[in-house]
């Protein structure tokens, strides 16, 4: 059974959000990158490379539904932070608009009685909460390290405990599964 036209083009409509989530970690990274900061950019450069990931999901499902792809402009992303901060504030400001537009989604997909859309955005809603989780965790990091060597501190702390060390404890391998 086809999508509708309706839940195509809205489909269409966030392949442009993951590709604008993409561009701007890769935006992200660079600040980081000409900070010398390689674990915070290399961190980034992964998620932008998870955003257009992302993106060919619903370019293959609107494929296998039998729908056009349709990808809209981009807008070019945020290029200068006021810090490390700043950087990391608006991943997760990214984070939660994504989210946003997933639920709005769904809520589309539950409307039009679309089942094979709507059990393949649930893959999204556990992402989302995963990506929130991690980008807040990310932030707190960052805000506790203060001071003029604090992105320092925060390389030091992803560089031994890896970027795993901002998931959540309750997630896969974390406290629940020891």
């Amino acid at each position: 059974m086809p999508s509708s036209e309706k839940l195509i083009a809205a489909f269409n409509e966030q392949i442009g959000r993951e590709l604008g989530a993409s561009h701007l970690y890769v935006s992200i990274a660079t600040h980081f990158d000409a900070e010398a900061l390689p674990r915070l950019s290399s961190f980034f450069y992964r998620q932008a490379e998870e955003e257009r990931e992302h993106a060919m999901r619903f370019v293959k499902f609107i494929m296998d539904v039998g729908g056009r792809v349709r990808i809209p402009a981009i807008q070019a992303p945020q290029h200068d932070f006021a810090g490390g901060e700043a950087a990391v504030a608006k991943a997760l400001e990214s984070e939660q608009g994504v989210s946003r537009s997933i639920f709005d989604l769904a809520r589309l997909a539950d409307g039009e009685s679309d089942l094979f859309a709507r059990r393949f955005l649930d893959w999204f809603i556990d992402e989302q909460r995963e990506e929130e989780a991690t980008m807040g965790a990310l932030l707190q990091v960052v805000q506790r390290a203060k001071g003029p060597s604090g992105l320092l501190a925060v390389e030091e702390y992803l560089t031994h405990r890896g970027a795993g060390a901002i998931e959540s404890p309750a997630g896969p391998g974390g406290a629940e599964g020891a």
